[in-house]
């Protein structure tokens, strides 16, 4: 936690465009100083050096850098010589990659600010799987033999946006909800184990997000957001998960963007070691 007597660490997101490639590496770039606190300065869409001159006279003298993504060469090196002259830090995202992809493959990058990815083959599979994660989730629907993932894990265990951010990484993903007193579905447990994982969360954690959801929605706690009756329903999702004998990842402390990469290395681990493992005699 940043205590109140600290300076905040000015990030300037300079781009050509809209900036979203810059401020991605930023969240990344902050998670790894938690204790320091920062401050976000967007300069989305700058089209000629006194539009670069007026972004670093505003970070000049103060503890600041200067994170940009340029892809016209002239503005790379414009940006360069002015955060030299006024003595900020920088940092260039686009500059060496596209320099050094150019000089390995022998081809010209394309110099287009903003430019989108090709609607391709990767492009259409994501697309597929976020509207499949979505038609087949909480449980909804027969999807689990065509699921490349299957999530399994009580209410307000971050099933759904999981499930929509492994569909956006072209991952098919379904997820069935536990509920106290509900039997899961019995294909859960025909399908193939090795492509499905449980999630869990710390009890008090839990408790106190579904309050929070409750009190925003409306309704009763007791039932839904009681300690007592959070506590039983994991109780009766580790039983599950025991018996699917899939591995479980504690979603209390972990963004979903880890979450789903820890999803994905489970499951293709485990269909890797199915597949090298020696068959019975």
């Amino acid at each position: 936690m940043a205590t109140e007597e600290q300076t905040p660490v000015e990030l300037h997101i300079v781009s050509d465009s809209t900036g979203e490639t810059a401020a991605r590496l930023v969240l990344a770039l902050e998670a790894q100083f938690p204790e320091q606190a920062f401050s976000e300065i967007r300069h989305p869409r700058v089209e000629s050096v006194d539009d670069l001159a007026l972004a670093v006279a505003t970070a000049r003298g103060r503890p600041a850098v200067m994170v940009y993504t340029l892809v016209e060469p002239g503005l790379r090196e414009a940006m360069r010589q002015l955060c030299r002259r006024a003595r900020v830090h920088y940092c260039d995202l686009l500059g060496h990659p596209i320099d050094s992809i150019a000089r390995v493959s022998g081809a010209a990058a394309r110099m287009t600010p903003g430019a989108r990815p090709p609607l391709d083959q990767t492009y259409f599979k994501r697309i597929e799987a976020i509207e499949f994660a979505v038609k087949y989730d909480d449980g909804v629907g027969s999807g689990l033999d065509e699921a490349d993932v299957v999530l399994v894990g009580v209410s307000r265990t971050s099933k759904t946006p999981l499930s929509i951010y492994l569909g956006y990484l072209g991952h098919k993903a379904a997820n069935v909800p536990i509920v106290k007193g509900i039997k899961p579905p019995p294909a859960l447990f025909e399908i193939d184990p090795a492509k499905i994982v449980g999630l869990t969360i710390e009890a008090q954690r839990l408790s106190e997000i579904r309050s929070n959801r409750v009190a925003t929605m409306g309704g009763p706690k007791k039932r839904y957001a009681g300690l007592l009756d959070v506590y039983e329903e994991l109780d009766e999702a580790t039983a599950i998960h025991r018996r699917l004998a899939c591995p479980v990842l504690d979603v209390s402390d972990l963004s979903v963007e880890e979450t789903a990469m820890r999803v994905i290395k489970l499951v293709a681990d485990r269909q890797r070691e199915r597949k090298h493992k020696p068959k019975p005699p």
